[in-house]
């Protein structure tokens, strides 16, 4: 809500001209106590402002892909590679977000990612070849997220197993 004194400063004219358009009935206005409120809604009606578009609705997936398996030398060419899939050939408007860390102790690297549906799939689909090319034929992920072999330890929980 603006006050006579606020919508005069807008649209560059002066407050008795603001209030006089109040009493004539082309700007509505509420009355509390001895001043005019203002809604924002009846400014632009005022000043043919368009109302401000709907958010629209979007779906986000988020995902976590663990690699078990996985030296300091592949958990850096992984990460090259996921970051460069990322930065290349998706709508920037709509960008995928991306942490990788790497567990040396364990050898085990974790890679989250967050973003639309579709590039989401497609990054997990080109990860899958790269894991299956960079730890010599182990199981991947699916774009769901799960293991895609359920009889390898640990299979069908997201757990991707290195040979």
């Amino acid at each position: 809500m603006y006050s006579v004194e606020q919508v005069a400063e807008r649209l560059g004219l002066h407050v008795r001209t603001v209030r006089g358009y109040i009493r004539s009935g082309r700007l509505r206005a509420v009355r509390i106590g001895k001043q005019y409120r203002i809604a924002r809604a009846d400014l632009d009606a005022l000043t043919g402002t368009p109302p401000p578009a709907p958010a629209t609705s979007s779906v986000e997936v988020s995902s976590v892909v663990r690699v078990d398996g996985v030296d300091r030398a592949a958990a850096d060419r992984i990460g090259t590679f996921v970051l460069a899939a990322v930065n290349t050939g998706h709508d920037p408007s709509d960008p995928l977000r991306v942490q990788t860390i790497h567990d040396e102790e364990r050898q085990r690297m974790t890679i989250m990612v967050l973003g639309g549906t579709a590039a989401t799939a497609e990054l997990l689909g080109m990860l899958d070849g790269v894991l299956d090319g960079v730890l010599g034929g182990a199981s991947a992920v699916d774009p769901a997220g799960r293991g895609t072999d359920p009889a390898a330890p640990g299979g069908g929980d997201g757990t991707v197993r290195g040979g």
